[in-house]
């Protein structure tokens, strides 16, 4: 059994440990989104608990959340990818099934989901989207340190195939499951077969997340409370989406984040408070990387190398102009 098959099956030495086997991984989701979010990032990086995040590459902050990366090795960095509510990565004549005339997903997710699995020629366009996403990231030079989805859209069977089967030529070991305590009962079945379709592809995983019910609410008393109950094994993510406040005058970063308190999720990344309860915890935490394949495999590649993890980098695919 290899090193990602040992990790999802929960037997790497890295990854479960003798200390009952605990780990934590602190990640931002939407970086790239705005230059707010990696701003945040960033600071949460330097000053708090933050171990990784998550990249939207077709995102109007991308290069800036890239360059900004660059600067921080022990930042482990992810693809975010993004299939709904938010811009594609192709060009519109490439996926006109998919987006609309903006070249942006919809949120309509039962519809696409319907659309995805039954439909070839969306199947078709939707595959060539993911594969054009995972380029961009290895275009980035950026060690992957994890896969997830914009609003866990790899809960879809269709999806999750796709990325499996694509993710693996770009060095995916690693994947987000999105199990949180008190999870619909008729969801966890579903979760327990994607937890195993993770697990025979030999691709790491969380045991449970912290941050869908608290979802844009991830303060300093919500991140306590995490700390204070943690399980007494398992890897653990929590997740949060935080920027820094914005101007005066200015709006949400998205419709959709109309409602979100990203700035006291910022406040609860650097609180000393959260710092010293993570300390107390006494759990070993990073990005996706270290906890599960160990901090030497984290390092960062030398500028201008695609870091795949060895796998073979196909052609690129023609991008969305700039």
């Amino acid at each position: 059994m290899d090193a990602p098959a040992r990790a999802a099956a929960g037997t790497t030495p890295a990854g479960r440990d003798g200390n009952g086997g605990r780990a934590l991984i602190f990640t931002a989701d939407d970086f790239g989104l705005h230059e707010r979010v990696n701003a945040a990032v960033e600071r949460a990086h330097r000053d708090g608990v933050l171990n990784a995040a998550s990249l939207m590459v077709a995102a109007p902050a991308a290069a800036d959340a890239v360059a900004r990366a660059r600067q921080l090795p022990k930042l482990r960095v992810g693809l975010h990818l993004v299939l709904a509510d938010g811009a594609a990565m192709l060009p519109r004549a490439r996926i006109p099934a998919l987006v609309d005339a903006q070249g942006r997903f919809g949120d309509n997710m039962v519809r696409d989901g319907f659309r995805f699995f039954f439909l070839p020629h969306v199947r078709a366009q939707l595959a060539r989207e993911i594969r054009a996403q995972f380029e961009a990231f290895a275009a980035t030079g950026l060690a992957l340190d994890h896969v997830n989805t914009h609003k866990h859209f790899h809960l879809h069977p269709t999806v999750l195939s796709l990325i499996l089967s694509i993710g693996r030529e770009y060095g995916l070991r690693a994947m987000r499951l999105p199990l949180e305590a008190g999870a619909p009962f008729a969801l966890k079945p579903w979760l327990a077969l994607v937890r195993a379709r993770l697990a025979r592809a030999g691709v790491a995983h969380n045991d449970y997340v912290v941050g869908m019910a608290n979802t844009g609410a991830m303060d300093e008393a919500v991140l306590l409370d995490a700390l204070a109950h943690l399980p007494p094994r398992g890897v653990g993510e929590i997740y949060c989406h935080p920027a820094e406040a914005p101007a005066a005058g200015e709006g949400p970063i998205t419709p959709s984040m109309r409602a979100y308190r990203h700035a006291d999720e910022l406040g609860a990344l650097i609180s000393p408070r959260v710092a010293e309860a993570l300390q107390r915890a006494g759990v070993r935490h990073g990005g996706f990387t270290d906890v599960f394949f160990g901090a030497a495999a984290g390092a960062p590649e030398q500028a201008g190398h695609c870091a795949t993890g060895g796998a073979r980098v196909p052609a690129r695919e023609t991008q969305a102009s700039s």
